[in-house]
């Protein structure tokens, strides 16, 4: 039988994959990617087709040589990185760098790892797609143009080590939307009048006023929004009259399951009811998709970047089985549900779902961490649940008439509980829409008509309406799916750069706008409109998915992108500077060295107080009104320099570190301590480093990464503390500081 090398992404995946496929196949990890575009220039041959300039990454030129040797000895070369665009386009770069070997190489996908889909897979090779290639292709240089071209816009009139990026920056013009919703937003104050009464069952519920002779509702569902003073007047009249019955109206309600998880429900909903972020879901989620050979496990999942909600006939039959042993006839419909993928969607595999739902997650207990079994249990209730009957609600609506005063009491009474039993999608509700939904849920007795109800309590209750709440992160991927806005594989990574970036703070699971998101929005909303439209990135995922799908050209999609691109950053610059100056705000501080104004102005560490007299007084302050401390001496000479020291400064993010006084001149620093006076004993460097943990202290070359030297380290206890270097004993804290 001829021997195959089967290559995948990961070393888990490629252990779980090696044990069902046996001895025959060799089974190995490229570790993701294994090209790109380097990151030290563009890398975009613009003038001849928009080429991308690939390079082997640096850390897998070794994993590149491991399967060069692998294919050498192998029949036939197997691709099976994940099925999507990122897997296709890492199967395209494998083989441009295996060709040489001269073996045939050949293309499978798997939406789960078991058994039965592994073998099926290798039986249906087939050549790479191409079209998928080029989507994914194009997707990488468009940001590759995007990112460098407009990110050293930004390190001048922001700061440095910023990024622009097509889908992140309108994430984060979301968000500052928003913000600026919220800011401008007037609460305006309302009244409503609920009314806790009973009849001859004399069971109590809550009726609330919705109606005064012929007037309207105002606010809220059942609630009538007037002022204070006129509820109060309405509370008063209320209690002398007599509650009488108008009418009783019931009706049956169904409520369908949901579809199986896509990955942005996924995310969602672990959101909500786990508090993990999407990246979290996404690690657990592969985990649970690959699987454990140490612990016999198969993949427990299938592939779980998708967004499609389409289901394998087989996946359906099993699920009705087991719902009909488990929880019996009445909760199997008499049609399997089907659900209906947005348009949208590129639909390349099934839903998320158990590969098997008789891998329950009891019977996996103690198999999987706590992390996977409370992510695995959400991922096999929804997808056991939406194959589950509907629900029945029996609803009520009660009308009740006192005088010229009408109001209204709603409940719900759950008459079969159908999907119910298994799972219930939580929600992220406002206090409003939760309050009518508690008054829904609220058990109503039977009354008739005409009957007369006792008024047990009257309540005039103050509410004011409510801004629109700031994002999370799952409404804000949610906002992105409806908008057609990224696709499942960006959701995680958006979510991580804009607050990596510090373009939002996450403060109480909500996103914040920063300093610098605002600053970086509007001037890319002025600069580059169209690369900021929410519209304009929606159509651009939309042709992308026409390049997959073969119907476009992906250099003809790159032409049409490029031209109102240039021209935009022609102007560019001035448009940023612009908006850099329109948010200086003068303030009534004197300069203390020529008694101008001092003005709020933007630099790169963010506001601060510069004199408006500038370039002729170049006096700044930070905007707190403190002066910035004097960098701290060592005592320690420069090694690489004639004339500069050694002082202790901090990082943008409050590092601190040893850099040489002459910067930017000369940019030699070190992360510890510098040492004066003791040479290194190796390779007679002018001085060592002190490192201190909590329980151990020792020295290291500050060549290290040349000599190498480090001395043996020695324990640190009160008795024995470690001694302080780097700084001059007359500047060095007291002992009891």
């Amino acid at each position: 039988m001829p021997r195959r090398l089967v290559i995948v992404e990961s070393p888990a995946k490629a252990s779980t994959i090696e044990k069902i496929l046996g001895q025959d196949y060799t089974v190995q990890a490229s570790m993701g990617h294994v090209r790109d575009l380097p990151r030290s220039k563009e890398s975009v041959d613009v003038e001849n087709g928009f080429t991308p300039v690939y390079e082997v990454i640096k850390d897998k030129k070794k994993v590149i040589a491991s399967l060069r040797k692998a294919a050498k000895e192998a029949d036939e070369i197997i691709l099976a990185a994940d099925p999507d665009r990122e897997g296709e386009a890492i199967c395209w770069h494998l083989a441009e760098e295996l060709k040489t070997t001269k073996k045939p190489i050949r293309r499978v996908t798997f939406n789960e790892i078991t058994p039965d889909a592994i073998t099926a897979a290798m039986q249906s090779p087939r050549e790479i797609d191409q079209s998928r290639v080029d989507a994914q292709q194009a997707r990488r240089v468009l940001d590759r143009l995007v990112g460098y071209r407009i990110s050293p816009l930004l390190w001048r009139n922001v700061q440095k080590g910023l990024s622009a990026g097509r889908v992140q920056s309108v994430a984060v013009r979301l968000v500052c939307e928003r913000e600026d919703e919220i800011r401008a937003f007037t609460p305006e104050e309302y009244w409503t009048v609920a009314a806790t009464v009973d009849g001859d069952a004399k069971m109590k519920f809550v009726a609330r006023l919705y109606r005064i002779g012929e007037q309207k509702p105002g606010f809220g569902s059942y609630g009538f929004g007037i002022d204070g003073a006129r509820a109060e007047e309405v509370a008063t009249d209320l209690r002398q009259q007599s509650f009488v019955v108008d009418s009783v109206k019931k009706r049956q309600q169904k409520q369908s399951p949901k579809a199986p998880f896509i990955t942005s429900t996924l995310q969602q909903e672990a959101a909500r009811r786990l508090r993990t972020t999407a990246r979290q879901t996404m690690a657990v989620a592969q985990q649970l998709y690959e699987g454990d050979p140490d612990r016999d496990l198969v993949g427990l999942i299938t592939y779980m970047r998708t967004d499609s909600v389409r289901v394998s006939d087989d996946a359906i039959a099993e699920a009705r089985e087991f719902i009909d042993g488990r929880y019996g006839a009445d909760y199997v419909p008499a049609k399997p549900h089907a659900f209906r993928t947005k348009k949208s969607a590129q639909d390349a595999h099934e839903a998320i779902r158990p590969t098997s739902v008789a891998r329950t997650p009891e019977s996996l207990k103690g198999s999987l961490t706590d992390e996977q079994m409370k992510l695995y249990d959400i991922i096999w209730k929804r997808f056991v649940a939406s194959q589950m009957s509907d629900a029945i609600l029996d609803l009520t609506t009660i009308d009740i008439h006192a005088g010229d005063y009408k109001l209204r009491a709603s409940g719900s009474i759950v008459r079969f509980p159908g999907f119910r039993d298994v799972f219930m999608e939580t929600s992220e509700n406002g206090s409003s829409q939760k309050a009518a939904e508690e008054d829904a849920k609220q058990p109503l007795p039977d009354v008739q008509d005409g009957e007369a109800l006792n008024l047990h309590e009257l309540d005039p209750g103050q509410h004011f309406t409510e801004p629109p709440p700031r994002y999370s992160e799952a409404s804000l991927i949610r906002e992105l799916e409806e908008r057609g806005i990224g696709r499942p594989s960006t959701y995680a990574s958006i979510m991580s750069t804009i607050q990596n970036r510090k373009y939002v703070d996450r403060i109480k699971a909500r996103f914040h706008p920063t300093d610098v998101g605002e600053m970086v929005t509007k001037m890319l909303v002025r600069s580059f409109p169209d690369i900021l439209d929410i519209d304009f990135t929606a159509k651009m995922e939309s042709d992308l998915d026409e390049v997959e799908e073969g119907g476009r050209n992906w250099v003809q999609v790159m032409d049409e992108f490029y031209g109102p691109f240039t021209e935009a950053l022609e102007g560019a610059a001035d448009k940023m500077y612009e908006e850099k100056k329109s948010i200086e705000e003068v303030t009534d501080k004197e300069c203390e060295e020529c008694g101008l104004p001092m003005a709020i102005k933007w630099g790169r560490y963010g506001k601060f107080l510069g004199c408006t007299g500038y370039p002729d007084c170049k006096t700044t302050q930070p905007l707190d009104g403190k002066k910035a401390a004097e960098p701290i001496k060592t005592g320690v000479a420069c090694p690489e320099c004639d004339s500069g020291e050694l002082l202790e400064r901090k990082s943008r993010r409050g590092k601190v570190f040893y850099g040489c006084s002459e910067y930017p001149t000369c940019k030699t620093a070190v992360w510890d301590p510098p040492v004066s006076g003791m040479p290194c004993p190796e390779c007679e460097a002018p001085f060592l480093t002190h490192r201190v943990t909590k329980t151990r202290h020792y020295y290291l070359c500050y060549r290290r990464d040349e000599c190498g030297y480090k001395s043996d380290p020695e324990p640190v206890t009160e008795e024995n503390p470690a001694p302080t270097h780097g700084i001059p004993p007359a500047e060095q804290p007291a002992a009891d500081a």
